[in-house]
């Protein structure tokens, strides 16, 4: 039974507190169709929350969103992804919210904390947390990247997080991987024995086989 299928029967509770529209979100475009990137640095995360902020502005939004199965041009400058031993990595497996530092998480679903750890490294996730959601004999997991570092504190593995709970919040530059202030949110079903961390980004001869592993996390964006 695919996750889709199964969430359907399921209240999600929003991510950020509050429903996440058209009426409050403007969908941001950071691939390789977006020439205005080529004039950022993008490397300077004061000037990315800059570029950001204006656009919402702009918009009249609250939210920046989007990013899943997106081929990007923003990790360009950052070795974790780039490497004369791997291929590139550019495919966006997750889905970022683009927000105020500090803002809370809430639980969309009741789970665990299967993991946790901070993720260091210019363009890493910085402060991760990743909890296991059982639903009718399914079992899949979701994480959080980008945190602050506080938000690691009270964690305890397997450590119970209920449905609507405050339980993270997102972190600012430099300790959340020294990025603009943004969740990253990813579905994964199979951790493939991996703890406190998951790929969230991959390369395009991988993108197939990732995203089959990494569903799309608007499923649990209400």
């Amino acid at each position: 039974m695919q996750l889709s299928h199964i969430l359907n029967n399921h209240y999600i509770h929003p991510i950020l507190g509050h429903s996440l529209s058209s009426e409050n979100c403007l969908k941001l475009d950071f691939s390789v169709k977006n020439k205005v990137l080529e004039q950022l640095d993008c490397s300077n995360p004061s000037e990315f929350n800059n570029y950001i902020q204006n656009l919402l502005t702009l918009a009249h939004k609250s939210y920046g969103i989007g990013g899943y199965n997106e081929h990007r041009v923003i990790y360009q400058d950052k070795n974790l992804f780039n490497s004369t031993n791997i291929e590139e990595r550019c495919i966006h497996l997750g889905i970022d919210i683009w927000v105020a530092a500090q803002t809370a998480i809430y639980a969309p679903l009741e789970g665990k904390i299967h993991s946790f750890q901070d993720n260091k490294g210019h363009g890493n996730y910085g402060p991760t947390i990743i909890l296991k959601h059982q639903l009718d004999d399914f079992t899949f997991f979701s994480l959080y990247g980008h945190l602050s570092k506080k938000s690691l504190e009270p964690c305890i593995q397997n450590k119970i997080i209920r449905q609507g709970e405050d339980f993270a919040n997102i972190g600012d530059y430099p300790e959340n991987g020294n990025w603009a202030p943004h969740l990253h949110f990813q579905l994964i079903l199979d951790m493939q024995g991996l703890e406190g961390d998951y790929p969230g980004v991959c390369s395009l001869k991988d993108r197939e086989t990732m995203l089959q592993n990494c569903p799309n996390p608007q499923l649990l964006l209400a």
